[in-house]
C-alpha cells in the first residue's frame, strides 16, 4: 500500500516578514509548550498507573526540556522582559 502525501509550499514574499514571523513562533511556540506543561502535570496528577505515571514522566520531562529551550532563545533575541531572563536560564524541574 503507497501513501502519498502533497503540501503546497507557503513561503512569504517579504523576508522582513520571515523574521518577524520567527519572533511571533518562539513566543507562539512558549504559549504552546506552557499549556502542555500544565496538561502534562494535570495529567499526571490524575493518573495511578505505574504505565501511565512512567509516562507522565517522560512527557513531563521533554515538555520542560522544550520550554527551558525555548525560553533561552526567547532571552537570546531579546523578546523577553529583563527581569524574565534569569528565569530562563534556571533549571527547570519536577518540583518547582
Amino acid at each position: 500500500m503507497k501513501v502519498f502525501f502533497h503540501q503546497t509550499p507557503c513561503l512569504p514574499t517579504d523576508s522582513d516578514v520571515i523574521v518577524e514571523r520567527n519572533k511571533m513562533t518562539i513566543q507562539d511556540e512558549l504559549a504552546q509548550a506552557k499549556y502542555a506543561l500544565e496538561n502534562a502535570y494535570l495529567g499526571f496528577d490524575n493518573v495511578t498507573d505505574p504505565d501511565l505515571i512512567d509516562c507522565y514522566i517522560y512527557e513531563l520531562n521533554a515538555v520542560m526540556k522544550r520550554y527551558k529551550y525555548l525560553l533561552e532563545q526567547a532571552a537570546e533575541m531579546e523578546l523577553l522582559p529583563e527581569e524574565k531572563h534569569a528565569e530562563a536560564y534556571r533549571a527547570l524541574s519536577l518540583y518547582s
